[in-house]
């Protein structure tokens, strides 16, 4: 595709036009503050990627270059210096800063992404542990198809792909954020092939001199619908303290979050037909409406993940030591605490006003039987740790490297579920999670020239190494008491282990004075073993696989003017299956669903044009995409075979298609005003699927056709801001045979436009107060389960 990589301009006023991370730019731009960053080459496969501590793939030298810049502050807070994404990095990148951020209504850490190009997060509620990122053909339950890395650490939860397995953004403070980066595509040779999607690179600050800040936020919605029409309630507190002290700085952080959300499920029957008989308990209070499918439902109540109440705790601390003015080493401890509670209710009385859990009931002379876990609530608490070291040289130019380790830890997690939604403490499942977690380990070289060394001037280097290993030990027991009793006869386990090695190169060659080639490749071998089920007196082993694959890619770039570049690009990268889709099932009765040992990586080959064009005070961007996977991994029903089997399967291809457009300035029209505005069209269908024919030629799941989003600030003076913003999702699918024909219901995936506001302003140069709204016209919109109403904030910080 066309990509604008606006090399030739001041790279001050690249920055600042995209990015916004620097000061204020006088009209039409800052003056040239910064010369161009000039790529540096070494042959592919140099076999000594000796030279350096080899770096990390998310961070320094991929999407920094640091060591060229001079200090600029971008806020009240001495630390924010920005940052540069690199020159060389081979696809389309948008970046969001607090600048702008600052500006919005954000509460936990993905909320900085909410009007990001083609990109969406299933946000279900304030605090929620299930916000996934959805981009392009990637939908928001395909989660091990985007990567998260804070500071070159992996916060992505790659033991699934699912709504359950989202990223640990709770390991990073919103305030505590520089920059963020979102990568599209799987172009680079630095990544995985969980890049598929995207990668979102979070780069926070560290203190240069003391600093201390505390923040305060509350948060309501009126949420109505069936039987509910009820206000919820929530807050956060967070506080930081830092400073440097000669080659030593840190940072220390603590966040305190509990909010209570509006109904996220309900209990519905389809509408009967049958007679009620003798015996049946005649109800009043249930709901009727026309599901997702257009069929008549009756709704009971309030059930499964119901109105849940998170409380989150959060405590972070980050050191850096300068050993020399080029060579650092960085220790990070991230802890996270999290517990909930889902309450459930019934709407339906008896002739003497109680509520009505279970059993055979009559609704308008017609008999249904509510099963006896219908409304049956759950809780549950979990504890992670992130522990991550780091050491990197910086110099301006020729050798530079980077070694990161990290480790994921889910110390202790236990979730409790009621086999009745009757009230009390009755029996129920426990499952314990505790072992889980994941380590990695990342080894990069990365060599940037001078800009008059000869041989080497036109090239630019990064190779390296990257390890991952995954482990999953998930016990499941019955309990007499679910909230807090022991744990007594076994029900299930499931158990596995996955790891991943890579070696990569990549080098960009600016081989005319106009023309760049950027090209590397990724060698990648995967293995999955200790794989097992066990059941009350049966143990099941799977058998151990394994897979390795060549990822090539290549992206060539011209600059057709100072403020024009195009850039195509094209990349392979396998997406190899988690833990959870190889071992992890769901076992109703005697039937084992949703595993499957035998899954094939996915197999993509993506394609993209960009340009961008640096034009009234900001960046437009024009972007062509396709992506053709085969061997897509995605929960489906076996229609071919008898009885039909349910699970993790490969679908034989699917192929998202489609443009994005977007603009980022500042001072449009007039001063003081900054805009982001983007349009996308994304077509996603499934080419062919031997196991579910039927699908063939539908749209894929949970991939709208249109997004849209609009953030315009006004910087009415130097102390107050206002933020009007509107977010567009177009028609999309909940099923895979696009029979939800009735889409914007509880159960269906809506199309929805959603406006936001805020106002900014602050009192000292130390304090800031802000006020906000999001769904502005309280739109009732679902994504299956409905997203929040009318959201009020007010929030107050203060900086020393």
């Amino acid at each position: 595709m066309f990509n604008f990589a606006l090399r030739r301009l001041p790279f001050c006023a690249r920055r600042g036009a995209r990015g916004r991370s620097l000061q204020r730019l006088p009209q039409p731009f800052l003056p040239a503050c910064l010369s161009p960053f000039v790529p540096a080459f070494v042959p592919a496969f140099v076999p000594a990627f000796v030279p350096a501590f080899i770096a990390a793939p998310a961070h320094a030298q991929s999407v920094i270059a640091e060591a060229t810049l001079p200090a600029v502050n971008v806020s009240a807070s001495p630390a924010a210096t920005p940052r540069a994404v690199d020159p060389n990095l081979p696809a389309s990148v948008e970046t969001v800063t607090p600048e702008q951020f600052n500006n919005w209504n954000v509460v936990n850490t993905e909320d900085v992404l909410k009007y990001m190009p083609n990109l969406a997060v299933r946000k279900r509620f304030i605090g929620d542990l299930n916000s996934i990122i959805a981009v392009r053909g990637t939908s928001n339950t395909q989660s091990a198809r985007g990567l998260v890395y804070a500071d070159g650490l992996l916060l992505s939860n790659l033991l699934g792909s699912s709504y359950s397995f989202p990223p640990r953004w709770s390991m990073v403070f919103p305030d505590e954020i520089q920059q963020v980066d979102v990568i599209y595509g799987p172009f680079s040779a630095l990544y995985p092939g969980n890049s598929l999607g995207a990668t979102v690179l979070i780069s926070t600050a560290m203190p240069k001199k003391f600093e201390a800040t505390a923040d305060v936020k509350a948060f309501t919605q009126h949420f109505s619908l069936f039987g509910v029409n009820q206000n919820f309630n929530g807050s956060e507190m967070s506080a930081t303290i830092g400073d440097r002290i000669g080659k030593f700085s840190y940072q220390l952080g603590v966040n305190h979050l509990e909010n209570t959300s509006q109904p996220l499920q309900f209990a519905t029957l389809a509408q009967s037909g049958t007679p009620a008989k003798a015996g049946d308990t005649p109800v009043t209070g249930a709901y009727f409406y026309n599901n997702q499918t257009n069929a008549p439902t009756v709704v009971l109540g309030v059930n499964g993940e119901g109105i849940e109440h998170a409380v989150q705790d959060q405590f972070k601390l980050k050191m850096q030591y300068d050993f020399t003015p080029t060579l650092q080493a960085g220790f990070t401890l991230g802890y996270w605490h999290q517990t909930y509670n889902s309450e459930t209710s019934s709407f339906l009385r008896d002739a003497n006003g109680n509520p009505v859990y279970s059993g055979k009931i009559a609704i308008g002379g017609y008999e249904y039987m509510i099963p006896a876990a219908a409304l049956a609530p759950s809780l549950g608490h979990s504890e992670n740790w992130l522990y991550g070291v780091s050491l990197k040289t910086r110099n301006a130019t020729g050798w530079n490297g980077e070694a990161i380790a990290s480790y994921y830890d889910i110390g202790n997690s236990v979730a409790r579920t009621a086999n009745s939604g009757a009230p009390g403490n009755g029996p129920g499942t426990v499952i314990f999670g505790d072992g889980t977690g994941w380590k990695t380990l990342d080894l990069r070289s990365t060599y940037t020239p001078a800009t008059k060394q000869a041989g080497l001037a036109n090239h630019a280097l990064s190779f390296g190494y990257h390890y991952d290993n995954y482990f999953l030990d998930n016990e499941g027991y019955n309990t007499l008491n679910w909230r807090d009793g022991a744990a007594t006869s076994f029900a299930n386990a499931f158990t596995g282990k996955t790891q991943t090695q890579a070696l990569y190169a990549q080098d960009a060659w600016r081989f005319l004075p106009r023309w760049k080639l950027v090209y590397g490749v990724r060698y990648e071998d995967w293995q999955a073993y200790d794989g097992s089920l066990a059941l009350p007196g049966k143990a099941v082993p799977y058998s151990d696989a394994n897979q390795h694959h060549f990822s090539p890619k290549a992206s060539l770039s011209f600059d057709v003017s100072d403020d024009l570049t195009l850039r195509a690009s094209i990349g392979r990268a396998y997406r190899f299956p988690t833990v959870s889709e190889l071992f992890q099932g769901k076992i109703n009765g005697s039937t084992i669903v949703n595993n499957n040992p035998n899954l094939q990586p996915e197999d993509d080959l993506s394609k993209e044009l960009t340009a961008e064009w640096a034009h009234w005070n900001g960046v437009f961007r024009f972007s062509l995409f396709q992506d053709d996977v085969k061997n897509t991994i995605f929960s489906q029903t076996d229609t071919t075979v008898i009885p039909n089997v349910t699970s993790f399967q490969n679908i034989g291809k699917v192929r998202s298609r489609g443009v994005e457009t977007s603009y980022s300035g500042q001072d449009v029209f007039i001063r003081g005003l900054d805009l982001l505005a983007s349009v996308a069209y994304t077509q996603s269908k499934i080419i062919a699927n031997a196991q579910n024919p039927a699908t063939v030629g539908k749209y894929f799941y949970r991939i709208p056709l249109w997004r849209a989003d609009l953030a315009a600030t006004w910087h009415i003076d130097e102390r107050a801001a206002l933020t009007l913003a509107a977010r567009y999702s177009g028609r999309q699918y909940n099923t895979l045979t696009n029979t939800d024909t009735n889409p914007d219901v509880f159960g269906g995936t809506s199309t929805y436009t959603v406006a936001d506001a805020r106002l900014t302003f602050k009192p000292t140069k130390q304090s800031e107060i802000g006020v906000g709204v999001d769904n502005i016209f309280d739109a009732r919109y679902f994504v299956y389960h409905p997203y929040p109403g009318r959201t009020f904030y007010v929030d107050a910080k203060l900086r020393m």
